[in-house]
């Protein structure tokens, strides 16, 4: 009898265990154009896919790409791109793909990837060079990629809060398990994630989880993460920050003191691997993302920079 309750047991418990991706995977919708109406912002068909942006400013201002982190879409940058644009400045925010309103294309999501979407994006819309550009986390290594391999279209660079050592990706990395482990435990997290990304959750907008969750309901987002842990997260950034400081383009790297997700000790190491070329802005009392907890001390010094 024990035997036979141990293995009906066993059996359970592995039932349970296949079961979880399908039960705890928050995607069951295809991104439609019916999804994006009555969203706001513009949507363009890149090679790749349909890209979901939005540009502020008077044509004539100076150009300004905002470049949002590995999971939250282009509104992470609310306040920034309205100070920006209300400063005289031209401003681009778009949603990278496999976030927000952009398509999920299957791949690979490595740099030149991003990269290539920046590029297209950018000609698209009949941006011409130089442009400044800032990013955030991961989409801070993107713009140090940017700026080294296409250097030309680049005048002013700002990081904030830039991804840069490689941490917990080994079990991503395994097939099947990396998939496993992404629709089993990655995306349900991922909205109680955001609020390690404050220092003060109390700042954290009231709508920030809200709008969160919507992008995953959306197929393909779990997709994209993965395959940006594989190709990028997987391995250090600060050989992309050496690469980027050789072309010596001004570098304001911007960091919280309190940050959690890209621990503020790290910063030594960008700030080392930019060399001469960098300023260095630490903003006391704030996480992962400055720009939103304490704008009082980000925004002046971000327009000051770029306004030079």
């Amino acid at each position: 009898m024990r035997r036979k309750i141990l293995l009906f047991g066993g059996l359970l418990l592995l039932v349970v265990l296949v079961a979880l991706p399908f039960v705890r995977n928050p995607e069951r919708q295809t991104l439609t154009d019916a999804d994006r109406a009555g969203v706001g912002g513009e949507f363009i068909r890149l090679e790749q896919g349909v890209v979901h942006y939005e540009i502020a400013g008077p044509e004539d201002g100076r150009p300004v790409v905002l470049i949002h982190g590995l999971s939250v879409p282009y509104y992470l940058w609310d306040g920034t791109f309205e100070a920006l644009a209300a400063a005289g400045f031209r401003v681009l925010r778009y949603d990278l793909y496999g976030r927000g309103y952009s398509d999920r294309p299957p791949g690979p999501y490595d740099l030149p990837f991003y990269e290539d979407q920046l590029v297209e994006l950018l000609i698209a819309l009949d941006w011409q060079p130089p442009v400044d550009v800032v990013g955030i986390s991961l989409g801070g290594v993107i713009a140090a990629a940017f700026t080294r391999d296409h250097p030309e279209w680049v005048r002013r660079v700002v990081l904030m809060d830039p991804f840069t050592l490689s941490r917990n990706t080994a079990p991503f990395v395994v097939p099947i398990l990396g998939e496993y482990l992404t629709y089993a435990a990655l995306l349900p997290m991922l909205p109680d994630l955001q609020v390690s990304d404050f220092a003060d959750p109390a700042r954290m907008p009231p709508d920030w989880l809200e709008r969160y969750r919507r992008q995953l309901r959306y197929r393909g987002l779990g997709r994209a993460l993965l395959s940006t842990i594989r190709h990028v997260l997987r391995y250090d950034a600060v050989p992309v920050y050496e690469g980027m400081a050789a072309h010596g383009r001004p570098v304001l790297l911007i960091w919280g003191e309190d940050d959690r997700t890209v621990p503020f000790a790290e910063s030594e190491l960008v700030r080392r691997a930019l060399g001469d070329t960098v300023e260095f802005l630490p903003v006391p009392n704030a996480g992962h993302l400055p720009h939103l907890e304490r704008p009082d001390v980000v925004h002046p010094r971000l327009i000051e920079f770029l306004s030079r």
